[in-house]
């Protein structure tokens, strides 16, 4: 049941298979469950949403929990900080929840529940909600968790030193705190804010130790923030790896995990692995038991293994897509993105990139989000119109090259792209399919810092990625003009998209519980956001991820549809 003054919505995680245990029975009941066995790679999903697991699910369950051993993890790419309210990359979807307890944990329907805030009540207009907090709950350096320690972490995300990205935006509307007692908190918002307690459950916004925080510099605190989670960091080497040591003493999890105590395993070694090949061929090899990202190619390979069992989760937020640097020529010219929009084969591209894995998005959220509008779409494909819309913003002429030119000038993009991870595929597929269009994209890949750089300066005219979050307001993070980044702020806005409609609508979504309003706001945003066409959307917002059957009690982490690792345990 939600708690007083929660909002309760059922969400869609359409899913093909239900294995496993739900939460709150992994302490007494045991399934048996399986790879999908694929010996073929999958059909292309198109439009359609294929969960292999639902939130909450627990995988591979079966058998009697062992206490020890280590794991071995291996992702992609370090973020180069380990501060969950100092960046936003993904890494936080697992570590976020391996070394941090959150203040709410959603549970398997999307509504929020009690984690280290054990209830909490709201004021009619929404602007007021008072928790109480759970005792007894202490950080790894010995400090005890309470009322202050809130405080003390939700003026860090919003301090100008962090230089927050997402969790300073996602509290924005927050205006400060009046201690009532150790365990009860008052919590002030300027307005009201529907997603509050949602992303209160975010990887990104754990608690940390307000003595760590006090005591060290941004630096520091990115090289060895200290948590109240199940995993203590004991070592960190940027661009290696870190190790992670068992809480003996952690007994708060999260009530929906229907058990509390210390984890099973004694830590976690993580590897950073950017290159696809050596992830795979690592973990078939065995010499890690699991991997948060399955390259898509090798996607079908890790299901036909029977040692191995692959997940395919499709998260709320935003799609794949290419953001458009609306402030600087020549995609300040509505109608040039309008032409790559129709003149991109998206759906080819998906087929031949993502094997299968992903579907194809037609829109600026993830079609699993809440209050996806499936009736507000991009135009389809067609090259003929992409062709007449250039021709008619004047880039009519073509070079000896056959790009086109306009007053001398060739409709030249530049794409910077990082070298920390694989180069996906996707970026040539379009590179040829923008070339027929007599568009020169340049694609030039770089170190991660020099990209980020860019990224932030606005030197650049397209750049790519996902966005995942656990509620629709990702478009606010991605399009809000607020979120436009500058020297002081690292916004999300790389659209760079200023639209005085869309703000107006994207600030009520936050002000309204009114869900009868809210799907209307939404709709009207997505609208928006496709008669502006800020970007080219690819593929759906799913992750791939898989474990060594010798892994079990994975639990499907019902905030980002990674994997939970709080009570797993590894078979001898």
């Amino acid at each position: 049941m939600p708690l007083p003054g929660s909002l309760s919505r059922p969400r869609s995680w359409p899913h093909l298979l239900t294995r496993g245990v739900s939460l709150g029975a992994v302490a007494t009941v045991l399934v048996a469950c399986s790879a999908s066995g694929l010996s073929q790679p999958a059909p292309p999903r198109g439009d359609a949403d294929q969960n292999t697991a639902a939130p909450g699910e627990v995988l591979n369950s079966e058998g009697t929990p062992v206490k020890g051993g280590t794991l071995k993890l291996s992702m992609a790419a370090d973020p180069l900080c380990l501060d969950p309210h100092s960046i936003s990359a993904d890494t936080e979807q697992i570590l976020g929840h391996l070394q941090f307890d959150n203040l709410t944990f959603l549970n398997p329907d999307g509504s929020p529940g009690p984690w280290l805030a054990t209830s909490w009540t709201i004021s009619p207009d929404g602007r007021t909600y008072v928790f109480t907090l759970k005792q007894g709950v202490t950080f790894a350096d010995g400090t005890p968790f309470n009322a202050q320690a809130v405080v003390a972490n939700f003026e860090h995300m919003l301090d100008p030193n962090t230089r927050s990205p997402l969790a300073g935006p996602y509290i924005a509307p927050y205006a400060g705190s009046t201690v009532i007692d150790d365990y009860t908190l008052q919590v002030n918002l300027k307005s009201a804010y529907s997603p509050f307690l949602d992303v209160l459950a975010q990887g990104w916004l754990g608690m940390q130790s307000p003595k760590a925080i006090r005591e060290s510099t941004p630096a520091q605190l990115c090289a060895h923030p200290v948590g109240s989670g199940p995993f203590t960091l004991t070592s960190y080497t940027p661009n290696v790896g870190a190790s992670y040591a068992r809480r003996a003493d952690y007994d708060w999890g999260p009530p929906a995990l229907g058990r509390t105590g210390a984890p099973n395993l004694d830590g976690v070694d993580l590897s950073w692995i950017g290159q696809d090949p050596v992830r795979y061929n690592s973990l078939i090899s065995g010499q890690y038991q699991l991997t948060g990202y399955v390259p898509p190619q090798n996607a079908a390979a890790v299901a036909a293994n029977p040692q191995f069992q692959l997940e395919d989760v499709n998260r709320i937020g935003w799609p794949f897509t290419f953001d458009f640097n609306t402030s600087r020529a020549p995609l300040d010219d509505i109608n040039v993105r309008k032409a790559i929009v129709e003149g991109v084969n998206v759906d080819a591209i998906v087929q031949t990139s993502q094997f299968g894995q992903r579907g194809v998005a037609r829109s600026y959220l993830d079609s699993v989000t809440e209050f996806y509008d499936p009736s507000v779409q991009l135009p389809a494909y067609n090259v003929q119109n992409a062709n007449a819309l250039l021709d008619g913003a004047g880039w009519a002429s073509r070079n000896a090259a056959g790009f086109r030119t306009k007053n001398g000038q060739e409709l030249a993009l530049k794409l910077p792209v990082s070298n920390a991870t694989t180069v996906s595929p996707v970026y040539d597929l379009l590179q040829a399919q923008l070339k027929t269009l007599g568009i020169n994209l340049q694609v030039e890949v770089q170190p991660q810092t020099q990209v980020t750089t860019r990224r932030y300066a606005g030197d650049y005219d397209l750049l790519s990625g996902v966005w995942h979050t656990n509620t629709p307001d990702v478009l606010y993070i991605k399009y809000a003009s607020s979120q436009i980044p500058d020297s002081e702020h690292l916004g999300q806005n790389l659209a760079r998209l200023s639209d005085p409609t869309l703000d107006s609508l994207l600030e009520r979504t936050r002000e309204t519980t009114d869900r009868t309003e809210l799907a209307s706001l939404y709709s009207q945003a997505q609208k928006q956001l496709v008669a502006a066409v800020p970007g080219l959307p690819v593929y759906q917002n799913t992750v791939l991820w898989a474990f060594d059957k010798k892994l079990h009690n994975v639990i499907v982490n019902t905030s980002h549809g990674t994997p939970l690792l709080t009570y797993a345990w590894l078979a001898p």
